[in-house]
């Protein structure tokens, strides 16, 4: 008896030793299984990486007017132009190194707007730096460090790879008080409707993030980045356990667009709309959970219709990748790259399939016509093009927006001082549809001396009138 007890213990313990190897080959993730174990230290995993996350230091110079603007005693002096004092404004925040000779992938609101920038190197060597490609919608900055040192950098991991619960480390500069390192975990993927800009796809993470760490590194285990650090939910301005970093996945797209010397960063043109699916749709399509894109509307000729894509349907994956909501969606199609085709993961009616939808750049279906409207008019000052998918998608538009556009309105132009902006469709002038801009410089020529204008903004239409 006493023997068989020998060999059960052995046997026991053999298959303890053996239970651990085979998760660990499966899943390649364990949990601490000693106090050795508890006791472990990220500081090589820093040591080896922290030199590859900047301080990022932007400047920009500001016109303040006058106190005594508008004062005649001070104008007697001065006459009617009141000298302004110039103001230096500062923000910081963090980047990363992404290429050896001196790359670095920050957020777009840490740089929008600097006259001056500058990168600060852990070891607190300062170089002057320029903006590469920058993109509000996705919130990330491009930089090239002005010399030709060579830096340590930091890899890209593959964020689609990363789960939640998986224990992850944070970099940057809080606060300015100099470089610091939180741990954490990712605590859910895939968060939308974080901040203000159009892709609403976010690892979150309970690493403490705080101001000045925009921009800085979320790294794994294995010392990749798997995002950048954007955003914090919180009242009171510190870190309240939840911070949102843009998955490294978006952010190879975006470096490999800055390499190819592209201005500005496109997305795929879909030729679709696409709404969220509420419990209510889903109940009524039969669907187990309110996941997935409802098919608004489809443009005619574009790739969604050639791919078969229809109003009502439901696209619930890309490539068999899951998509949770519309952001997702737009996230998944992004990263997949221009020129490439996806499969789409489309149900209607119950009935599942797949359709092959292929990536391309928004088209110009007409020419953009771009024109200065000039002489004595309403519209003097401002410029006006042709809408089309891409000229929409430049101004940040619906795709499916039609007619004729303001782009810009010159400072101190007539259109500007009667209140025209940027991304005003001008529908008609005295009754008569404007269609094109050559349309609109004939009418504008005629001088007709009253002028009864339709503008289209925000999709609200709004009249006025000017002499």
């Amino acid at each position: 008896m006493q023997g068989l007890f020998k060999r059960a213990s052995v046997s026991l313990f053999a298959l303890m030793l053996v239970l651990p190897a085979a998760a660990h080959a499966q899943t390649a993730k364990t949990v601490p299984e000693s106090q050795m174990q508890m006791q472990l230290s990220f500081a090589p995993l820093v040591k080896q990486t922290s030199g590859a996350v900047v301080n990022v230091y932007a400047e920009k110079i500001v016109q303040r007017q006058s106190p005594f603007a508008g004062d005649p005693f001070f104008e007697q002096f001065f006459g009617q132009q009141m000298p302004n004092r110039s103001e230096k404004q500062s923000s910081l925040g963090s980047g990363v190194i992404v290429e050896a000779n001196g790359t670095v992938v920050t957020n777009n609101h840490v740089v929008e707007g600097a006259d001056d920038i500058k990168i600060a190197l852990s070891d607190g060597r300062e170089f002057p730096c320029k903006v590469v490609l920058r993109d509000d919608r996705v919130d990330l900055a491009v930089l090239k460090i002005d010399t030709k040192e060579s830096f340590p950098t930091l890899p890209i991991g593959n964020s689609d790879a990363v789960e939640v619960g998986d224990l992850v480390l944070a970099v940057g500069n809080p606060f300015g008080v100099g470089q610091t390192v939180t741990s954490g975990i990712v605590s859910a993927l895939a968060r939308n409707q974080v901040v203000r800009n159009e892709f609403g796809f976010f690892i979150q993470t309970d690493a403490s993030i705080n101001p000045g760490n925009s921009g800085g590194a979320l790294m794994n285990m294995k010392g990749e980045l798997i995002g950048i650090n954007t955003a914090i939910f919180s009242r009171g301005g510190g870190s309240n356990g939840i911070g949102f970093a843009i998955p490294a996945n978006l952010v190879k797209v975006f470096l490999t667009s800055a390499d190819a010397g592209v201005k500005s960063f496109e997305r795929p043109y879909v030729g679709a709309s696409f709404d969220a699916v509420t419990s209510e749709v889903a109940e009524a399509l039969g669907l187990h959970k309110a996941r997935g894109a409802l098919v608004v509307k489809v443009s005619e000729g574009g790739p969604a219709a050639k791919a078969g894509l229809k109003a009502g349907e439901i696209v619930t994956a890309v490539d068999g990748i899951s998509v949770e909501h519309p952001d997702a969606l737009l996230y998944r199609l992004t990263t997949a790259g221009l020129g490439n085709s996806v499969k789409l993961t489309v149900i209607e009616n119950g009935r599942e399939e797949q359709l092959p939808l292929v990536l391309a750049r928004a088209p110009e279906t007409s020419p953009r016509d771009q024109r200065t409207i000039g002489g004595h008019t309403p519209f003097t000052g401002a410029v006006v093009e042709n809408l089309s998918p891409r000229v929409a998608d430049e101004l940040r538009m619906p795709p499916e927006s039609a007619g004729v556009v303001v782009s810009e309105v010159k400072d101190d132009s007539p259109a500007a001082r009667l209140g025209f902006e940027p991304k005003d469709i001008i529908v008609s002038i005295n009754g008569t549809d404007v269609k094109s801009t050559s349309e609109l410089s004939e009418i504008a020529d005629s001088d007709p001396g009253l002028w009864r204008v339709e503008i289209e903004r925000n999709g609200q239409r709004i009249r006025q009138f000017f002499r």
